[in-house]
């Protein structure tokens, strides 16, 4: 590498250039009273929240050392940085969750209210204003999207996503058969929640091993046209949803590491989100379905309502303020409509069809004193499918599922049912066949 050209320079140059080189952390001193900022993990924080994008640093950087330094500028700028990182590094950055960081200084949820600013992660861009008028247009966009028991769902929903929490464990669908307006509350996201809000897919969420990383220091991630696909696997996304411990995280061309993970998931789409391989009850028991309203033929569609309903992002922020409070009063139990609960079992349902199959009738009961093989439970099962045109599972999952909920089907797995013959086989005592299978 050459050495830097340098520029000859007037009396009055910066303190921490010699005419030579660069002091380092004379520039970095001063570079820090300018912009004050903290490193976590060598990622940059200020006092409002996050910094995502160090394009701006450098080019900062740049302005200040181009009247000395002529050559290897982008080097000697990425040099500067990294040394900014170690010059204000510090261990940690706490999360706090009785407190919502605002525009003009902090809320806390006992109610009061402070002008100061403290350095944290996440800053939303909108201001606490207790004077704010009510959202009108807000309200009644809602009142034609959503039953009114699903507005308090929603409403607790965007509170959540105020604090760095995963207590809710839940994540949010609307579906809806298009054209409601569903994407319109993305824009209002948007306004209340800033650069804190990602949009993407939760599909790549699920198969690509670095969309987990750029969701670190992320209060929402927004999949506004989600695709119906079935994922392929479902335990990121479950381990998100109920995450609190730190995540192991992946970006490209470095080494994993360790790092929070608070991000809360929306998806809008025309069906419900489904798995390929996971039946188990517990990944549609991380969801909460709401159904939208069909689109009025008569209504008139206004152009301009999204600016509308930002321009009221302040009153909007109040009315999902007040749904954290009652969130948090019933111990992050979101408050769930006869609709949403529903919804959940017809998802169970359909991602899982052998539900459906132990609840029919002529095909299987649940007796105490009779048993029955494995392969003759599952010939069974293939003639119900066949019966009601549906695919079967395969015998493992189908086998799999009977294991998993032995207590609620109240039925035991054994190896030993007796086929004839002096043989035995696996199988599951508790369950009568009622159909001669065929086999």
């Amino acid at each position: 590498m050459g050495k830097e050209e340098t520029k000859t320079v007037s009396a009055d140059t910066a303190a921490w250039f010699d005419g030579k080189a660069i002091n380092e952390v004379l520039f970095c001193e001063e570079f820090l009273r300018d912009y004050p900022m903290i490193s976590v993990g060598g990622t940059f924080f200020t006092v409002n929240g996050l910094v995502n994008d160090e394009i701006r640093l450098q080019k900062e950087i740049y302005n200040r050392i181009k009247p000395y330094v002529t050559s290897n500028l982008s080097k000697k700028v990425a040099n500067l940085l990294d040394v900014m990182r170690i010059e204000c590094c510090t261990d940690d950055l706490l999360l706090y969750q009785d407190r919502i960081h605002v525009a003009n200084g902090t809320y806390h949820l006992d109610g009061t209210f402070s002008t100061e600013k403290d350095y944290c992660r996440n800053r939303l861009p909108v201001a606490y204003n207790p004077e704010a008028p009510q959202p009108v247009t807000w309200l009644h966009f809602l009142s034609q999207l959503l039953e009114p028991e699903d507005i308090l769902t929603v409403q607790e929903f965007i509170g959540y996503c105020f604090i760095p929490s995963t207590k809710g464990q839940k994540m949010l669908m609307l579906t809806g058969k298009g054209g409601e307006g569903k994407s319109r509350i993305g824009v209002v996201l948007r306004a209340l929640l800033g650069v804190n809000m990602k949009t993407g897919s939760l599909q790549k969420v699920e198969t690509n091993n670095y969309a987990r990383a750029d969701l670190e220091h992320e209060l929402l991630m927004l999949d506004d046209d989600m695709k119906l696909e079935a994922l392929p696997q479902t335990n990121i996304i479950k381990a998100i949803i109920t995450a609190e411990l730190p995540m192991d995280l992946e970006r490209k061309r470095q080494q994993s590491y360790q790092g929070d993970m608070y991000v809360r998931f929306i998806g809008f789409g025309n069906g419900v989100l489904q798995a390929l391989h996971d039946r188990s009850v517990g990944f549609f028991r991380r969801q909460i379905i709401l159904t939208t309203k069909d689109k009025d033929p008569n209504r008139k569609d206004d152009p301009y309502i999204a600016e509308k309903m930002v321009a009221e992002a302040e009153g909007i922020f109040l009315w999902a303020l007040e749904g954290l409070h009652r969130l948090i009063a019933n111990d992050f139990q979101f408050t769930l409509s006869q609709s949403a609960l529903d919804n959940l079992n017809d998802a169970v349902s359909d991602g899982n069809n052998m539900i459906d199959f132990l609840a029919s009738e002529g095909y299987i009961r649940f007796r105490a004193d009779y048993e029955a093989s494995s392969k003759n439970l599952y010939a069974v099962y293939k003639q119900w499918c066949e019966d009601n045109a549906l695919g079967c599972l395969c015998q493992k999952s189908f086998c799999s599922f009977l294991k998993q909920n032995e207590n609620r089907y109240n039925i035991e797995y054994t190896n030993k049912i007796n086929i004839g013959g002096g043989r035995f086989a696996r199988g599951f005592v508790g369950i009568e066949i009622l159909q001669r299978p065929f086999l």
